[in-house]
């Protein structure tokens, strides 16, 4: 039998609420496919910041550095709001991301046909689905390069931010979209803005440099305008996009907006491609939603698609995978929705726990 062990960090707001329905998910999971998982709980964000003073407890880091996978709810909220940044509950999640080597956020956008008419788009654009995958990086560009500052020259406030890569972090984002183009549409399309920028000419040089271990993946480049403006008129071209941390922050964003809800959308931050080592990262887009809150209310099937994610990347679990995707479009498919996504009277809407019950059958069902 297959063993890993996963911590949860279910966080704040509805963050312990979907990640219980996930947690559910995951016990039928075990009885279905031949694995064990074993589950460790601790905090961060607000949470930790309530239980230990900070929102990211060395014994948190030293348990996440030690799983096989690590699932994350929510974090932040109003409670903490006044406090500095560096001991905000979303200084948590940037620190687990530097402490597990985070450099690839995988974020797939799909357009359900059942809630199609939830997209921001015409039905006719999304009327036949849509399947994105941004690959975005996350540990370089302007968010982190240095020098970075303010300072006052002339008599006049400057502010500054470095956007800087070097080759060796292009061509490891470039990997990890390419092998995860390579099991879906083979398809690749690199976002930068070379045309004006130094660092985007490098990064499409680095990019063609990389496709060449990847001869069977397609390749295009397109300018971050362009894109921005063509996941509006036509995101069913995309397959896997490929971009910097900037870019792949607002480009995503877009991408959500095309979906229409944020709680369908999972994600995953990996160290590497599968079979590389490293703990993943899951967690659901959307925020802690503090508004509702212990209302049975949370839309918990962004956290279970996260699930699937970690299942097919962390774990090579492919076919369990498949059978929490399938039951969530099942679930879907019978009309089934929370709150968020209901747009009908003919749908039936139910609360989190429900919900997470229906999927909870639908893998037990799959076939």
């Amino acid at each position: 039998m297959i063993q890993k062990h996963l911590v949860l960090l279910p966080g704040d707001g509805i963050g312990p609420e979907v990640v219980a329905q996930a947690v559910k998910a995951l016990r039928v999971v075990e009885k279905r496919f031949g694995v064990s998982f074993s589950m460790e709980t601790a905090l961060m964000g607000g949470a930790a910041i309530d239980a230990a003073g900070v929102p990211l407890p060395p014994e948190t880091v030293a348990a996440c550095k030690k799983a096989d996978a690590v699932l994350l709810g929510a974090v932040g909220g109003p409670k903490w709001d006044g406090l500095p940044n560096n001991v905000r509950p979303e200084a948590g999640l940037l620190g687990i991301r530097k402490e597990l080597g985070l450099f690839a956020n995988l974020r797939p956008s799909t357009v359900f046909p059942e809630l199609a008419s939830l997209s921001c788009l015409r039905p006719d654009l999304v009327e036949k689905g849509v399947d994105i995958l941004v690959v975005r990086e996350l540990t370089g560009d302007v968010y982190f390069g240095k020098p970075a500052g303010e300072e006052v020259r002339d008599g006049l406030r400057y502010a500054f931010n470095n956007m800087i890569y070097n080759e060796s972090e292009i061509r490891r984002i470039a990997r990890v979209a390419f092998a995860a183009a390579r099991k879906r549409g083979k398809r690749v399309c690199s976002v930068d803005k070379a045309n004006v920028l130094v660092v985007g000419r490098l990064w499409r040089a680095v990019v063609e440099e990389a496709h060449k271990e990847f001869p069977d993946v397609d390749l295009s480049h397109m300018y971050v305008d362009n894109c921005a403006m063509q996941l509006i008129m036509n995101p069913g071209q995309f397959d896997v996009i490929v971009t910097g941390n900037i870019f792949g922050d607002i480009l995503s964003d877009e991408s959500a907006a095309v979906a229409g809800s944020l709680g369908m959308l999972p994600s995953a931050s990996l160290s590497g491609t599968a079979g590389e080592g490293g703990v993943g990262l899951y967690e659901p887009v959307h925020g802690s939603a503090p508004d509702i809150a212990g209302r049975d209310k949370a839309n918990p099937l962004a956290t279970i698609l996260s699930v699937a994610m970690m299942l097919r990347l962390s774990f090579g679990l492919v076919e369990a995978a498949d059978a929490v995707e399938k039951a969530v479009r099942e679930v879907l498919r019978e009309g089934w929705r929370t709150g968020d996504i209901a747009a009908g009277r003919a749908e039936k809407v139910v609360g989190c726990i429900a919900m997470g019950d229906l999927v909870a059958a639908g893998i037990e069902n799959a076939r």
